[in-house]
């Protein structure tokens, strides 16, 4: 039976919507820039969109993590800012279920679930059936549309220079598979096999993820939840910590904390 149980907490009080762990992760995990000018889609045979943006409008995003906003405060009213106004920034990503609805529709065992906890995408399995997409709740998963990962293609996504910042521990995708977060597995993997050639366990807090190295509040942090050394086994039984969905019984490696709101001067407290 697998010991590690790799997990994430992600403390709302702390986040400030500054997106440095979505720049990180575009970075370290070879994630296209769609959208860009050079990115276009095709409005007919002769025909290029050249606008920026002009896949997003066409809903084909890539981004391994979304930053979600909330506004709360100002209930039935319009161009006014009451004292309890609020915006909320939830970071999503893959939350790595343990019990994943995305794994038993995968017709040819592309995702699956490892001994160590993380949701597997296997890129060269992948057909793209996007069975998997359509059965995930959190909708954190994202299709390959363009190969933007293949020279050959007018989206490659890296042309010159820009194809030195490729991270070469990570595949570059093609057309025609889903990608989402894998938790920096290669990170996780560069760990074990460093502790194994030096003969040692992997040591609590040793190392991150990209979003979580990047965070400037450190609001995300990342480990073993079933170490007691590491943070994070600590952070997810905080009396603020939630599951998103916890409902559907998906049992997601991903813990949110909740922020806490204090009323401004001479406000009522809400209940």
């Amino acid at each position: 039976m697998e010991k590690r149980r790799w997990a994430m907490t992600i403390d709302l009080a702390r986040c400030t919507g500054c997106s440095a762990c979505v720049t990180a992760c575009y970075s370290e995990n070879n994630i296209p820039t769609v959208g860009a000018p050079y990115q276009g889609r095709a409005l007919s045979p002769t025909n290029w969109d050249e606008r920026p943006g002009a896949n997003i409008i066409k809903g084909r995003e890539m981004a391994w993590i979304r930053l979600e906003r909330y506004y709360e405060g100002n209930d039935n009213t319009e161009n006014e800012f009451s004292p309890d106004f609020d915006t909320r920034f939830v970071p999503m990503m893959c939350q790595h279920c343990g019990n994943a609805p995305c794994e038993p529709v995968c017709p040819v065992y592309a995702t699956y679930h490892s001994p160590d906890g993380l949701n597997v995408q296997v890129y060269n399995r992948c057909v793209g059936t996007r069975y998997c997409s359509n059965n995930c709740p959190y909708k954190v998963r994202y299709f390959n549309w363009f190969g933007y990962g293949e020279p050959e293609r007018r989206q490659y996504a890296w042309p010159e220079p820009m194809h030195w910042s490729l991270n070469p521990d990570v595949t570059v995708r093609g057309k025609g598979v889903m990608e989402k977060c894998t938790f920096c597995v290669q990170r996780i993997r560069e760990a074990e096999h460093r502790a194994k050639a030096e003969g040692r366990e992997v040591n609590g807090d040793e190392f991150t993820t990209a979003c979580a190295q990047a965070c400037p509040s450190r609001a995300i942090i990342f480990g073993d939840a079933a170490d007691e050394n590491w943070t994070v086994s600590k952070l997810a039984y905080d009396r603020r910590a939630y599951h998103v969905f916890e409902e559907l019984n998906t049992y997601t490696a991903v813990v949110y904390l909740k922020k806490v709101n204090y009323p401004a001067p001479a406000a009522p407290a809400k209940a």
